[in-house]
């Protein structure tokens, strides 16, 4: 896992063609936006979001965002332990995001 500020994962995400971006927050927070083209999977349901995690291609790269940067680094680690090794944390989360935003779809 590696910690990226704005700059930094917005820049790599844009070069990245394997690319897949990881909203980890809950419904009720995904209801205020999300960032376009990100994939929903709520940490808070552990079982859930395990399940969900490991039906993932492993051979993607993916840069996982929650509200502030705590949980999105939990699913980073948890991702390693599964197996996936190009995971990138949003330091800051969204509270921090200045760039677009839409809502879930």
């Amino acid at each position: 896992m590696a910690d990226l500020t704005q700059e930094e994962w917005t820049k790599q995400l844009k070069e990245d063609k394997n690319a897949i971006v990881l909203d980890v927050r809950t419904q009720n927070e995904v209801s205020e936006g999300i960032i376009p083209k990100a994939k929903h999977i709520d940490i808070l349901q552990p079982q859930r979001f395990v399940d969900q995690i490991k039906e993932l291609d492993k051979d993607k790269s993916y840069y996982v965002y929650c509200r502030v940067g705590g949980r999105s680094a939990q699913a980073c680690e948890i991702m390693k332990q599964l197996g996936f090794n190009q995971t990138y944390n949003l330091i800051g989360g969204i509270s921090e995001w200045t760039g677009e935003r839409s809502k879930l779809s």
